[in-house]
């Protein structure tokens, strides 16, 4: 069913909010936050740091994933009176990788305009600046915190043709590094830091690189190159086959890996890489 956004009903609003310089916000949504009736945040004190530097005056309502379920009533009930609100995170766009999904899909069913206003989100712009391709791309977000759950994603999505965007915290960053490593073998990767914020820096180079530098400070976006990008055009089969077996796989597994990122036949590789090796 189509529904018409801008026709004076109640609405909610969901309105991204700069992920470091605060000078990233957009005029559109500095005056959306000024018209709402109020303001329903992942974290109200962050989100006064927002509104005292623009001036904005107007009441908050704290609202994450604990408290959701009974938040959204609350949005529902402000809605029936007319209201307009307004839904933040405490940085980027709601509901990437943070609360809000429940209630959006709460609303909608409900019949209440949903408006999204466009503007901050950390991985559009690691992902342009990282030098690796982004005609197509799918983005993750967060990998399980439950070790055999990352592991058991990563191997999903480790064939993927498209280049891959994750979402990582300065305590997990090198536990998913590792494991990237294993299962991805040692590929381009580029790491983003710190995004419009004073530190910001990006990393270039490979898994294995990123290892034995990375600084574990600040939010992280990383973005991986497709499997089939892996494979340079210089590298022989050999050398393909070997690479993998040093990021933890057996010949077998290495083999096996090879033949299907290159579309030829596993008994092909096996031979040229036993050959080769005498």
């Amino acid at each position: 069913m189509w529904q018409k956004s801008y026709d004076n009903s109640p609405s909610v609003y969901i309105v991204p909010t700069p992920i470091g310089n605060l000078d990233d916000m957009t005029f559109r949504a500095i005056n959306i936050l000024k018209m709402v009736d109020v303001i329903f945040s992942e974290d109200t004190r962050v989100t006064l740091q927002l509104l005292n530097y623009f001036d904005i005056k107007n009441k908050l309502i704290h609202m994450d994933d604990h408290n959701e379920e009974t938040v959204k009533e609350n949005v529902l009930s402000k809605l029936r009176d007319g209201k307009n609100v307004a839904i933040v995170t405490d940085r980027g766009t709601p509901i990437i990788s943070d609360p809000g999904y429940k209630t959006v899909k709460f609303l909608k069913d409900e019949g209440y305009n949903v408006i999204a206003l466009p503007g901050a989100t950390a991985f559009v712009p690691a992902l342009v600046a990282s030098g690796i391709s982004s005609e197509h791309f799918t983005f993750y977000g967060f990998l399980s915190n439950k070790e055999k759950k990352m592991y058991d994603e990563l191997d999903i999505l480790k064939d993927s043709e498209y280049t891959l965007v994750f979402y990582e915290a300065p305590h997990r960053i090198l536990r998913t590094l590792d494991a990237m490593l294993q299962v991805f073998g040692d590929r381009n990767i580029s790491i983003s830091r710190e995004i419009s914020k004073l530190h910001e820096s990006v990393f270039v180079g490979k898994i294995s690189e990123a290892i034995k530098t990375i600084d574990v400070k600040g939010e992280f976006v990383i973005i991986v190159e497709a499997s089939h990008e892996q494979i340079s055009n210089d590298m022989s089969i050999i050398d393909n086959v070997n690479m993998y077996i040093k990021s933890g796989l057996s010949s077998m597994e290495a083999i096996k890996r090879v033949a299907k990122e290159r579309k030829i036949p596993k008994s092909e590789v096996y031979k040229e890489y036993h050959e080769g090796r005498w």
